[in-house]
């Protein structure tokens, strides 16, 4: 029903409401009491709400960018002719996808994996969108970043396998729910 800022601020709200109320009771002599009551207690949520948007800023990439590596990705899926014209990083990513255990490969059926040169702006190996697979709110995708990647592992084709295939298990353990402390824990 409401997303964001909006349910941050109704949650601050009525938190800060609840004890307000149980630490000093209103008393009902005044108006002027409740009044400043109601107001302390809405420009707190609505402070709280803004505080809290502003810490977790932005973790998302352009629009326009998703729908492109998308429409690449489902162009690929569709037309395996197209291979041919990818390049050897494509392929690394379709290698560390087909050297995950079948139960995850099925996983990724249903969630994109995209490559992109938006690493360096990301400050990312990958990165995973969405809500996991316990919840459908938002589309899932995982993203592999190819620039950061072959900038810092390029000069070795085996370190850069791996650290794809590496990358690639970690953004799917975001996808099934794990922390970023708990990915760590896994060696991920």
């Amino acid at each position: 029903m409401f997303r964001g800022p909006v349910k941050a601020g109704l949650a601050a709200l009525f938190a800060v409401g609840l004890l307000l109320l149980f630490l000093n009771p209103p008393s009902l002599n005044g108006a002027e009491g409740m009044l400043v009551l109601i107001g302390g207690g809405i420009l707190l949520a609505l402070g709280v709400a803004w505080g809290t948007v502003a810490l977790a800023g932005s973790d998302s990439m352009p629009e326009h960018e998703f729908e492109r590596l998308v429409r690449r990705s489902e162009e690929l899926a569709l037309h395996p002719e197209l291979l041919a014209v990818t390049d050897e990083f494509d392929l690394l990513v379709a290698d560390a996808i087909d050297a995950l255990p079948e139960d995850f490969q099925r996983l990724l059926d249903t969630t994109p994996v995209v490559v992109s040169q938006m690493g360096a702006e990301h400050r990312a190996y990958g990165h995973y969108f969405g809500d996991t697979v316990a919840r459908d709110d938002f589309p899932d995708r995982i993203v592999v970043y190819q620039d950061t990647l072959e900038r810092d592992f390029g000069y070795d084709p085996d370190l850069l396998r791996a650290q794809v295939e590496r990358t690639l298990r970690h953004e799917l353990a975001h996808h099934l729910g794990w922390n970023e402390r708990g990915v760590r824990g896994l060696g991920l």
